[in-house]
């Protein structure tokens, strides 16, 4: 079992590490959907689920049962740069515009609907630019995930299991069971793997089962068969290696704090999904930190997390683009958090001569 010396769980401190997981879930959609989900949902047919997820919004609440707080947090939100929008138009003299649209990597109705505008930019470029191309052949992502096994599986033999109480596991065994996974599937897989599905709602497993795609995945197969160039940013082992290389006690609590929260885990997703539909994605860091009011808690796991998952990411793709949007005309879909704050896709874009503006 992991051992968090006097610290004790609550839902609502859970809600932190719980978020980071749903972010790393949106943050890395070759990586958990096409690979992850593919072979998890190859051994067990989905259960059947209503596409409304369900779930209450946070902030709402806590705007009614706490008004000061719910201002500070609005406050620390409107002072992140680049953070009250989704969707930016990319200039430089001399070039057609090209696009930027920030996204969600789930499979929820509600996201897949572009906001006014990015569905003719994205008819009338030439180039579509996504985190991975590998997106666009399910099984050739499922067999580049299958490459490099021991940054998905535990490569000593050990099993989920040695790490966990009987409580724990029994709580694990639970939460894959309501979405369709045995237990014996999984526990050979690293914690970060089995953290991220339980950190998905059994509605957006089910979607997936049915071959529901997340928006640039949509995006990517519907230009290749239009014959345009799609161009990906980052490769799926690039990905994986993202999320390894935070430490295997992160993971864990991760996991722990996750079957902790429970079915509260559908607040912090519809919370975050609230705030992507408004386009307030610089209100999502301040929100996962009010809803844990021990704030010396999860700090530092937080920080490594948001550095390595977030902001290193930021810098490979934004020098990745750079050549492909200086042939102007291009429309890029990435996770919507990366593009808010000082080393945001926004702001380093600008950084490379770029005039980067909001479009409402």
């Amino acid at each position: 079992m992991i051992s968090v010396p006097g610290e004790k769980v609550t839902a609502m401190t859970a809600s932190k590490l719980a978020g980071a997981l749903f972010l790393a879930v949106a943050a890395l959609p070759a990586a958990l959907a096409a690979g992850l989900l593919l072979t998890l949902l190859s051994l067990t047919a989905a259960h059947a689920a209503d596409d409304a997820c369900g779930g209450v919004n946070l902030l709402a609440e806590l705007k009614l049962s706490d008004p000061a707080k719910y201002a500070a947090v609005m406050a620390e939100a409107a002072a992140v740069p680049n953070g009250q929008s989704i969707f930016w138009k990319i200039e430089k003299p001399g070039l057609k515009p090209s696009w930027l649209l920030g996204t969600m990597h789930v499979t929820d109705p509600r996201v897949l609907t572009m906001p006014k505008g990015a569905p003719e930019a994205n008819q009338a470029a030439s180039t579509i630019i996504v985190e991975s191309d590998e997106i666009l052949d399910d099984k050739k992502a499922a067999m580049s995930l299958l490459a490099k096994p021991e940054l998905t599986m535990f490569s000593d033999g050990s099993t989920i299991s040695k790490f966990l109480s009987a409580e724990d596991n029994a709580r694990l065994e639970a939460g894959l069971k309501e979405r369709g996974i045995p237990l014996a599937a999984v526990l050979r897989m690293q914690p970060w793997m089995i953290a991220s599905v339980v950190a998905l709602p059994p509605c957006e497993l089910a979607r997936k089962g049915r071959g529901a795609q997340f928006l640039d995945q949509k995006l990517a197969v519907e230009a290749a068969k239009a014959g345009k160039q799609v161009k990906g940013l980052e490769t799926l082992t690039e990905q994986l290696q993202a999320m390894a290389d935070l430490p295997v006690e992160f993971h864990l609590k991760s996991l722990i704090q996750t079957l902790e929260l429970g079915t509260k885990m559908k607040d912090v997703v519809e919370t975050m999904t609230d705030l992507y539909l408004s386009g307030q994605i610089g209100a999502t860091m301040p929100m996962l930190k009010t809803v844990s009011p021990d704030e010396a808690t999860d700090d530092g796991d937080y920080a490594a997390f948001e550095q390595r998952i977030i902001l290193d990411r930021n810098k490979v793709m934004a020098e990745h683009a750079a050549p492909i949007l200086a042939n102007g005309n291009v429309f890029m879909a990435v996770g919507a958090l990366h593009l808010p704050g000082e080393q945001g896709l926004v702001e380093l874009l600008r950084k490379q001569g770029f005039t980067v503006t909001a479009v409402d």
